[in-house]
């Protein structure tokens, strides 16, 4: 039976490495530059605007959902997307704890 190890870290560690995975794709990134613009954007505006596959397009939204970075509705054969701006800002404020956690342990630099 397989064990993972990302468990024995804390909760919050995990969620932030979930955090950094599912922004870790140019394509994601543009798909929320395209819904910050917009607000909302329904799936197939997001396919006209990348150079990428309906299929694939659906995949990025599918993970950005799943971390939660974003929430979706389906109207039908229509899925309308937009940016979770709670989750971005409790990352964004976990980063930056990190950030300033790191600088200040590494303050006598040794290289």
């Amino acid at each position: 039976m397989a064990f993972h190890k990302k468990e024995e870290f804390p909760r919050k560690e995990q969620d932030l490495a979930a955090f950094a995975k599912a922004m870790s794709h140019p394509a994601r990134i543009a798909i929320l530059k395209i819904l910050a613009q917009k607000n909302e954007c329904i799936c197939g505006q997001i396919v006209e605007v990348l150079p990428l596959a309906q299929s694939t397009v659906s995949q990025h939204l599918k993970e950005l959902k799943n971390a939660g970075l974003i929430n979706g509705t389906v109207e039908g054969p229509r899925s309308c997307y937009c940016i979770n701006w709670k989750a971005f800002e409790k990352f964004n404020s976990e980063f930056n704890g990190l950030f300033n956690h790191l600088k200040v342990k590494n303050e006598k630099a040794c290289c």
